[in-house]
């Protein structure tokens, strides 16, 4: 074979990938959507090096991409070293003041750095900051209830409100906001630690965002777990709100997250699986769509439209 015809046949392909996503670039331009960075896509080096090129090239194809992440086993760790015992109730992370500091110290000066590093090897373009930031999250103590007896889990925060100021002067200025799940006290001078999940839902609805997007270790909903591997590609906010509590203990923040953010104006919520390298891309520029996908209820006259055509 004449070496002509073997660059025809590879360039091809290629060729019909970008014309695939054309149509993708075109609904999504100038749209704002939200990514949380978390799972194993944050431990390994390959797929973190992947991920910062996905985040870029939503940037350079007219998105407006916002990272929100937490940091649990790069905490877990900080706080082994520093002789402070993790503890969790409730699903979450006791915090005391001293764990807090570490907590601080870990998301804002380890984990977010080194994701603004990643992306800053493509340009000037990442900047940091925490919900501290210009009042970007505000909370209150979170007491969770177990067995209906409130427990005290230190400095936990539950979201009270959410200024996007800051964030969306860096989006003007053609930034990526990488924001780290600290928040700011709405009665005290301290701070608090926050579920990413929740903060990047939080967000998405507060921005206006297009798109929540949630990366985990799974490859979506599954339909009947254990019993079946069947990943549920697509539902809506009342589906998933029977759901809920029957989902294990890891998937239901970022579950509860995607329904706060398709029922607070952002058009679709979608976990995806950040241990395939590039998810973001086959799920935002692909006709396949990987993960599970959360849709607004349709609206009455909606269905309407829907059966007259």
């Amino acid at each position: 074979m004449s070496n002509g015809s073997t660059r025809k046949h590879t360039a091809l392909p290629k060729a019909q990938i970008l014309v695939e996503a054309l149509p993708w670039l075109t609904r999504h331009h100038g749209r704002t959507v939200v990514i949380k960075f978390g799972g194993n896509a944050m431990v390994n080096e390959d797929l973190k090096a992947a991920f910062a090129q996905d985040v870029v090239f939503l940037h350079h194809a007219g998105l407006r991409p916002v990272v929100v992440h937490g940091g649990g086993p790069q905490i877990s760790a900080a706080l082994d070293k520093h002789g402070i015992v993790s503890e969790f109730k409730a699903g979450l992370r006791v915090t005391t003041e001293d764990a807090m500091d570490v907590v601080r110290m870990v998301l804002a000066g380890q984990v977010q750095r080194e994701l603004v590093g990643l992306l800053n090897q493509h340009g000037p373009l990442a900047v940091g900051l925490t919900g501290e930031d210009a009042h970007t999250i505000t909370a209150i103590k979170h007491t969770p209830e177990i067995d209906g007896e409130p427990v005290d889990i230190g400095r936990v925060g539950e979201i009270t409100d959410i200024d996007t100021g800051a964030i969306e002067a860096l989006l003007a200025d053609g930034r990526i906001p990488v924001v780290s799940s600290i928040a700011r006290s709405q009665d005290d001078h301290h701070v608090y630690n926050v579920n990413a999940d929740t903060a990047a839902a939080a967000l998405a609805a507060a921005l206006g965002a297009e798109t929540l997007m949630v990366l985990t270790d799974v490859e979506g909903l599954y339909e009947d777990w254990p019993n079946s591997d069947e990943v549920i590609s697509r539902l809506t906010a009342s589906q998933l709100e029977k759901l809920l509590p029957d989902l294990s203990a890891g998937m239901v923040p970022k579950m509860e997250g995607c329904l706060h953010a398709v029922r607070n104006g952002v058009t679709t919520a979608r976990v995806i699986d950040g241990r395939v390298q590039h998810s973001i891309l086959l799920e935002i520029f692909t006709d396949e769509g990987i993960g599970t996908m959360v849709v607004p209820d349709e609206k009455p006259d909606e269905q309407q439209k829907q059966g007259k055509s």
